[in-house]
């Protein structure tokens, strides 16, 4: 499929998404670590600016460390109030700079981090099937950052609403965006799913 036109709609669906939001919403905790609902959005602007010359460069200067890396790029994409948060966000919708990365990469983060914001804040937005099944396809043979192929090994994962499978073993089974969050490692989507497979699932996260 070609990435980018969803990835800017879906930037853009978020965005709209978020305006109105009061200053307790902006600080509420997303689903992504330790990080708060608008330290994901600032994250995923510097993720839009970067480029893999830029990425390179501040991860030397950040003495390798990757989670230095991504702690400046939310430093310097907060802004000082969350309008400005989400001025910077708007400012890089249509974006398709990257850090180093197969573009599958760049679908996963919109749409994973996405949802960290979203069920965070309890709102419910219907992602493109044939991007969703994109994502779960490419998550299911990586273990880069995230680890996702070795948290679903001797596990068989089953859409219950996409044509979609993945595995063999204790069954997991539940929405296919649901699936593609527990495969990132997000908890909070494991309440979604069924199976014999799911507290071994779980107890990767």
């Amino acid at each position: 499929m070609d990435i980018w036109p969803v990835v800017h709609a879906e930037r853009k669906a978020l965005a709209a998404d978020l305006r109105g939001l009061d200053a307790g919403d902006w600080a509420r905790p997303s689903l992504c670590g330790r990080w708060t609902v608008r330290d994901v959005l600032a994250h995923m602007t510097a993720g839009a600016t970067l480029t893999p010359p830029a990425f390179f460069g501040q991860l030397i200067s950040s003495g390798f460390s990757f989670d230095k890396v991504q702690e400046k790029g939310v430093a310097a994409n907060r802004g000082a109030t969350p309008a400005d948060t989400l001025a910077n966000f708007e400012s890089v919708v249509t974006s398709v700079k990257h850090p180093p990365g197969p573009t599958q990469t760049w679908l996963g983060e919109t749409i994973v981090h996405g949802e960290d914001i979203r069920r965070a804040l309890g709102i419910q937005h219907k992602y493109p099937a044939d991007a969703v099944v994109t994502v779960a396809d490419f998550y299911k043979g990586s273990n880069l950052l995230i680890g996702s192929k070795s948290r679903i090994a001797g596990l068989t994962l089953k859409a219950t609403d996409a044509s979609w499978s993945h595995g063999s073993g204790p069954e997991v089974s539940g929405p296919i965006l649901s699936l593609v969050m527990a495969m990132t490692g997000r908890k909070e989507a494991d309440d979604d799913l069924s199976g014999d497979g799911v507290a071994t699932l779980r107890s990767r996260s």
